[in-house]
């Protein structure tokens, strides 16, 4: 169970003074139980109730890091396409767009804010939605409302093309982390050779660049370069496997990781640790390592 403010627990729910939770048919904004809008913040509560309380309405929507912590966190115990498929279906039964015809002037007050709720998942976790079933639950709602105002239209293609070319940037900055990965293989065979017959003149690193801060900047550009390929379901798919929930199985513990962003940054931290360490560790005087 999460104790944070915005965390939650799948099996409790926000309790309701005066006597025990109902089922009640979907409501506008956060529903029954909700703690969000005018009360304290939520400690815990059942996993329809925190759904409930993403889903926005004319008159309500999330807060941003309410938002950004459960889309991070629910995945632990529901997969964001399911995630997305009940969102939808609570706003077509909380708007009534099941009906013939829609009701134009409730849809136009309703559709900016989905429309926010889908552009702010689609930027923060844009890996969710190379899942071509995530796609599909964006464009089928869309086409819901689309006919209500033709702005609708515009914001969903300039959404998918954002989230395209996002994908397509993260595409190749994971085949650029296969090349470095062969090439680091072949370096280590490389390092074996040296390490048996070492070459009669070793050269440091300040014989190539003998500016220390001009090369601790050209690090830290490769260094921010892998960082910000780094998803921050990655984190959370990385610890939790190493301290599974007292419980629970995460939603995604037979899929294949998908932390290669993650691993490849550790893997440079640690090249770049060993480099370091080398590089002083060389000189024989120690005011020589100082330097």
């Amino acid at each position: 169970m999460f104790t944070t403010p915005s965390g939650f627990s799948p099996h409790l729910a926000c309790a309701e003074p005066g006597g025990e939770e109902e089922e009640e048919a979907p409501q506008e904004g956060p529903g029954p139980g909700a703690c969000l809008a005018d009360g304290p913040p939520i400690t815990s509560a059942s996993l329809d109730t925190l759904i409930q309380n993403l889903v926005p309405t004319a008159d309500y929507y999330p807060e941003k890091a309410y938002v950004f912590t459960f889309l991070l966190s629910a995945r632990l115990f529901i997969p964001p396409p399911e995630l997305l498929s009940r969102v939808c279906e609570l706003c077509i039964k909380q708007q009534q767009l099941d009906q013939s015809p829609l009701d134009t002037a409730k849809v136009r007050k309703f559709g900016p804010k989905i429309l926010q709720l889908l552009t702010e998942w689609t930027e923060t976790f844009p890996t969710d939605f190379r899942d071509e079933t995530m796609v599909g639950h964006l464009k089928d709602f869309i086409h819901r409302i689309a006919p209500c105002d033709e702005a609708y239209w515009k914001t969903m293609n300039q959404m998918l093309q954002k989230l395209s070319q996002r994908l397509a940037l993260m595409s190749k900055g994971e085949e650029s982390i296969v090349k470095v990965s062969l090439n680091a293989s072949s370096i280590s065979d490389k390092l074996v050779a040296f390490k048996t017959k070492p070459p009669p003149i070793q050269k440091d690193i300040l014989s190539f660049c003998n500016d220390p801060y001009t090369l601790a900047q050209q690090l830290t550009h490769v260094e921010l370069e892998h960082l910000s390929h780094i998803g921050p379901e990655e984190f959370v798919q990385a610890f939790v496997q190493k301290d599974p929930l007292d419980g629970t199985q995460p939603c995604f513990s037979d899929q294949k990781k998908k932390t290669s962003n993650l691993e490849a940054y550790v893997r440079w931290f640690n090249r770049l640790c060993y480099l370091v360490a080398t590089e002083i560790c060389m000189p024989a005087k120690k005011k020589q390592r100082a330097q």
